[in-house]
């Protein structure tokens, strides 16, 4: 069994005083982007099986009811806890106070875990009114039912975080966003931070877009390692919290194992410099 991966997932963060859940920056896990069905609950069974214990889920990807459903058997199989699983979902519209309230019931009552550790605003579209409505709603519903563990948003750009710091309502404990070597924004990441943001990569492998650079593939050879190893191993230096995404069981487990070796700060600044801007899905960070 992968013990030292083991180890590093179960590590908490010292001094995290915000957040309730400080497993939140447990090392590494599972985005289940664009897997739906089976291949949804076999793909989380195998990352559970493998050592993972933070899976990333969202109303959006429509695959709740499976993720929810493969750590419940996981957990029963292997009289695991539920409580060392970290599970995160996300809300799909900011469309108004109640049906957001709404929303995220839908989402506890889809996965069927009793509540939900990291609760994410998807993304930043609608304007800022249903942008403050929807972070109000969350904040409130954390408040009154306690089955929020932690809130935070996804895909922001500085503005967007700004409404929700100048409004005086609670800062979010986690921004979850496209970040990579191909696409720095370090505007974004600079703010975050500032603000005590937790920074999850949600395509830390560049949707392989990228594994037969050059500067890529050196530093794979270098380590004898893939260049998806090498992207991760990147993330986790620069601070970030990466969510590879996949369904193969021989990649989940590859990409695990990514804690015996460590980048050079010349190889780390090597890769910094390959920014081109290169947006890999959707980015609503610049929209009104």
């Amino acid at each position: 069994m992968l013990t030292k991966f083991n180890a590093f997932l179960s590590l908490a963060v010292t001094g995290w005083k915000r957040d309730s859940h400080p497993r939140i920056r447990s090392w590494t896990k599972l985005g289940t982007y664009e897997l739906e069905g089976k291949e949804a609950y076999e793909g989380v069974l195998s990352a559970l099986q493998a050592g993972y214990r933070h899976i990333d889920s969202a109303a959006w990807y429509e695959n709740e009811r499976e993720v929810g459903q493969a750590i419940l058997d996981f957990c029963k199989a292997t009289n695991t806890p539920r409580s060392e699983i970290f599970y995160t979902t996300k809300l799909k519209l900011n469309n108004g106070y109640d049906k957001v309230k709404k929303a995220i019931q839908r989402s506890l009552d889809a996965c069927r875990l009793g509540y939900i550790d990291l609760y994410l605003i998807h993304g930043p579209l609608g304007g800022p009114k249903a942008r403050k409505e929807s972070w109000q709603a969350i904040c409130d519903f954390q408040k009154e039912t306690g089955l929020l563990k932690s809130v935070g948003i996804s895909t922001f750009g500085v503005r967007h975080i700004k409404e929700i710091v100048d409004s005086g309502m609670p800062v979010p404990v986690v921004h979850q966003i496209d970040l990579h070597p191909f696409m720095a924004r370090t505007e974004i990441v600079e703010y975050s931070k500032q603000h005590g943001m937790v920074l999850e990569a949600w395509a830390p492998l560049v949707r392989g877009y990228r594994f037969r650079h050059p500067e890529v593939v050196k530093i794979s050879q270098r380590y004898d390692k893939q260049p998806a190893q090498v992207l991760l191993r990147y993330s986790l230096q620069k601070g970030y919290v990466p969510l590879p995404k996949s369904a193969s069981k021989a990649r989940i487990i590859s990409n695990s194992q990514i804690f015996d070796f460590a980048l050079t700060s010349d190889e780390v600044q090597a890769l910094d410099r390959l920014d081109e801007n290169l947006v890999t899905d959707w980015d609503p960070t610049d929209c009104e």
